[in-house]
């Protein structure tokens, strides 16, 4: 295995519909959503602080929730094992449902009803960015993005996100068929702001012909018509960026025609649902490019150990990035001088600024803030990497390659930022 850099230059050309609100480790579901979060900012009062989650419990990025509310309830965990100066820190987790539109009224509900002053979410870049325009923009409220890889989001200083962009895995995409000595791709994207930002750099990063290059919809009950044009395009090499059930009918289609191509594919077309649901041999070697946590950090296999424990099997980056974003917000909270959007500002990028300290741990980290320390003092080195936002509100990030070998995705090269 490799670990093979993209120099910069490159590089940069739980289900239900209720609200889940997350208290010391207890999960409470409701139904009508009416239920307003009242927040105590006085530090004496021993009331918890509550942040606000915007998360895809249902859709077509449900997949990614799931994993996101594995990990956001062990950094719930470890943050009230130690707490925030004696409070613990309460999560209200409202459905996206995976759409723009529903995305944007779970976050208005978090917002102005239970006006929380820290917001992560969400799950997909065109939900994120709509939350950002219609919701965030033109208040002091923080938004940190825990899964939101599309390019635009880079445009908006104010959007904080913690998986890196995904002009990063186009340009590593481009760079991996190039390697494989493929002369000619097929390019199929989502018809989104996700899709239409990681195709356009990938168009940028690619030197060779692109014979086919067309979106498609989500949600349709069959892609016949784009996998038969794909195959017709003479190209050897085929590369998808899109989600999760859409690639799957593709595969499945390809497949049961005969079609023959190298797969190529970003991470949103990763996950176990789709080796479930493809027949065993349709996928063999393709290579997917995912973000990727510091696996060889020891805070990173401590997670993984106690991420093993609990649910019994290995977490995801996605369940880092959010890990980081409960563990990223609590810190924020530590070292702000009161707990208001606009104090929050203040504190939510200095926590991982490499003039700190290092620390791996949240209780590591309070250990070294101590009763006075500042927002200054402590450099998170989160599970996911270190993140040392940029002025474009952009993380570190490393990725991984995935190829698929016996039907099971196995890891066979990283690539570092």
């Amino acid at each position: 295995m490799s670990d093979r850099p993209i120099d910069r230059r490159t590089v940069l050309g739980a289900t239900g519909a209720g609200a889940v609100t997350l208290v010391a480790g207890c999960v409470n579901t409701t139904d009508d959503g009416d239920d307003e979060t009242e927040t105590t900012t006085d530090d004496g009062s021993g009331e918890p602080y509550t942040v606000g989650v915007v998360n895809s419990q249902t859709g077509s990025l449900s997949a990614f929730g799931e994993r996101n509310a594995r990990g956001l309830e062990l950094a719930l965990r470890d943050v009230n094992e130690t707490t925030i100066g004696g409070r613990e820190l309460d999560v209200t987790v409202e459905d996206s449902e995976s759409a723009t539109s529903s995305g944007v009224s779970a976050a208005q509900k978090l917002a102005n009803q239970d006006g929380v002053p820290f917001l992560i979410g969400a799950v997909g870049s065109g939900v994120s960015l709509g939350i950002y325009d219609s919701v965030v923009s033109g208040t002091d409220v923080v938004q940190l993005s825990q899964n939101s890889t599309g390019t635009d989001l880079s445009n908006y200083p104010g959007l904080l996100r913690m998986s890196p962009p995904g002009g990063v895995q186009s340009a590593a995409l481009a760079s991996l068929v190039s390697g494989d000595d493929h002369e000619s791709v097929a390019l199929a994207w989502v018809n989104n702001d996700y899709g239409q930002g990681l195709a356009e750099t990938f168009r940028e990063e690619w030197d060779g012909e692109i014979a086919y290059d067309e979106p498609h919809d989500q949600g349709a009950s069959s892609y016949a018509s784009v996998v038969s044009s794909m195959n017709s395009s003479g190209a050897d090499a085929w590369v998808f960026i899109t989600y999760q059930p859409e690639f799957t009918t593709m595969a499945q289609e390809a497949y049961s025609n005969g079609y023959e191509a190298a797969y190529y594919g970003a991470d949103s077309v990763q996950g176990s649902d789709v080796l479930a649901d493809t027949p065993e041999g349709s996928l063999e070697e393709m290579q997917v490019v995912v973000p990727s946590a510091a696996v060889d950090q020891e805070n990173y296999q401590e997670f993984a150990a106690a991420f093993q424990s609990e649910y019994d099997q290995q977490p995801t980056s996605w369940a880092a990035f959010m890990y980081d974003c409960v563990i990223t917000a609590a810190l924020s909270i530590a070292t702000a001088e009161e707990f208001t959007g606009s104090a929050l500002q203040e504190t939510v990028r200095d926590v991982t600024r490499p003039e700190g300290e290092e620390v791996f741990t949240f209780a590591e980290a309070m250990d070294v803030l101590g009763e006075d320390g500042t927002a200054a003092d402590i450099d998170y080195q989160g599970v996911s990497g270190p993140i040392d936002f940029d002025e474009n509100g952009d993380p570190a990030g490393f990725l991984q390659v995935l190829t698929v070998q016996d039907h099971e995705y196995v890891q066979t090269d990283t690539v570092r930022e």
